[in-house]
């Protein structure tokens, strides 16, 4: 695990090997997963999952999200993890995550990620570049399929 991961993300400690919940090693398996210039909702995660929802995967990323790209795993509006903006910025601007100005009315005119670009689905579109299409995984369209190994 690189120091870029473990300097951000969940506040807690991973606990090691059978320590760690299964659940959350699910969804700590699925954000490893995500591609750089990429992210996945909580929701598109849960989806992904086929369970437990947008707030339990919140919970996993708070506890146990820094030994894995937290960075990739935004809300779905884009906004970027209150507290931690600055470094999860410099992580987008560094892997070339799309990104939606903010409007000057916007208070500390931090951007948000362009979700519409940057949304990854989980397929076989990890090489893809950000602005193309999405397909399956899209809201409201079926589950994105799990890359083949």
């Amino acid at each position: 695990m690189s120091q870029e991961q473990t300097d951000g993300g969940g506040s807690g400690t991973a606990p090691t090997g059978a320590e760690l919940p299964e659940y959350a090693e699910r969804v700590l398996d699925v954000a490893d997963l995500i591609p750089p210039g990429r992210v996945m909702t909580y929701g598109d995660i849960a989806e992904w999952l086929g369970d437990g929802g947008p707030r339990q995967v919140g919970r996993v990323m708070a506890l146990y999200g820094s030994a894995v790209p937290w960075w990739r795993v935004v809300r779905s509006d884009g906004t970027l993890l209150p507290a931690h903006e600055l470094r999860a910025l410099d992580h987008y601007r560094t892997e070339g995550t799309p990104l939606r100005e903010a409007s000057h009315r916007a208070e500390g005119h931090i951007p948000r990620v362009d979700m519409r670009r940057a949304r990854w689905d989980g397929g076989g579109q990890a090489e893809a570049a950000p602005d193309e299409g999405r397909g399956p995984g899209e809201p409201g369209g079926s589950p994105p399929a799990p890359p083949l190994a």
